[in-house]
């Protein structure tokens, strides 16, 4: 007979370990070389147990849009294997503060929004990007919105550097990989003079700190000349700015399950708060009711959501925050 010791330490063993479907194995291994991940023997263990918890949280999502409860469906992707907790602490990444310096968007006179906006056929927005395992979203928000308004100035659509942001503008209050707001962002090119390309200064991803900064005036690719925020709350206000400005940077709630899991239609989260976690790029909208929703650029890549993009419900109250801090430079 085995000492209680004994038993009580198999006991706790055989409670921790997670009950495995054999019958996933063959999906489970297709995810792994699908998302080319890897691991220890011990540590597979435990994350397959976390992959095979979020796939069904996904299938009964999906088996209750089928009977009309949801507006959007969710899809395994190579956030798969990571739990609520470790996705909020390494891809939320806003960090707003109150900005006093900044303008406030005025509605043109006599305007009168038109009922859809896509900037993506102007040729306004960059291709999706990837922020990687990277608190970064403030510096993709920002870029893209600068992105926007260089177009709309030049004719010249340049990718502009977000490693650069992440890698010098911590004197104007962002934190790399840590987090930050695309405000500061904006700020650090106005009193810079500039920014480079992403040609020049490509994003390294995987650094969990941002590096020295080798802006270099020669690859400079752009300039700030002021910043303009948009009355907070207020989707109104922002489907104006964004009907006859451009692309603007808007932050909100990614913090749930079913955002990190959007894979498409229209996402609506009633458990949404309107305190932002995650920043975006608003490139556009629809206002036909019943049907209205942002299109909003993110930046996790094309194999994320609907190619890259998600459509965030629209005047249903803020949800989610998503005309909580929108902001956009002037160029």
């Amino acid at each position: 007979m085995l000492p209680v010791a004994v038993m009580t330490v198999c006991l706790s063993v055989a409670l921790s370990a997670p009950t495995l479907d054999p019958e996933l194995d063959q999906h489970w291994d297709q995810w792994k070389s699908w998302h080319q991940k890897n691991y220890d023997e011990k540590e597979e263990v435990w994350r397959r147990g976390v992959w095979e918890k979020n796939l069904r949280m996904i299938e009964l999502h999906n088996l209750e849009h089928s009977m009309g409860k949801h507006t959007y469906r969710l899809g395994m992707n190579h956030f798969g294997d990571m739990t609520n907790e470790e996705f909020r602490q390494i891809m939320t990444c806003y960090r707003p503060r109150e900005d006093r310096n900044a303008s406030l968007f005025m509605k043109p006179n006599f305007l009168k929004a038109p009922p859809s906006v896509d900037w993506r056929t102007k040729y306004y927005v960059t291709p999706v990007k990837y922020q990687g395992s990277c608190g970064s979203c403030w510096a993709f928000s920002a870029t893209g919105a600068m992105e926007g308004q260089l177009f709309k100035k030049t004719g010249k659509l340049v990718p502009l550097s977000e490693q650069n942001l992440m890698d010098c503008s911590g004197p104007e209050g962002n934190y790399g990989c840590y987090g930050g707001w695309m405000n500061n962002a904006f700020k650090y090119v106005m009193n810079n003079g500039g920014l480079d390309s992403e040609a020049y200064y490509p994003y390294v991803g995987t650094v969990r700190n941002a590096g020295p900064c080798r802006y270099s005036p020669m690859y400079n690719a752009i300039q700030v000349n002021g910043i303009v925020n948009i009355l907070s709350g207020n989707e109104s206000e922002l489907m104006n700015a964004v009907a006859t400005v451009g692309p603007i940077s808007v932050a909100f709630d990614a913090s749930h399950d079913s955002f990190r899991f959007y894979s498409s239609g229209i996402y609506y989260e009633p458990s949404c708060v309107t305190r932002p976690t995650h920043a975006g790029l608003a490139v556009g909208y629809v206002s036909l009711p019943p049907v209205n929703y942002w299109i909003v650029k993110n930046s996790w890549g094309t194999s994320w959501g609907e190619e890259g993009y998600i459509r965030m419900s629209k005047d249903r109250g803020n949800n989610c925050g998503i005309a909580s801090y929108p902001s956009y430079p002037l160029v």
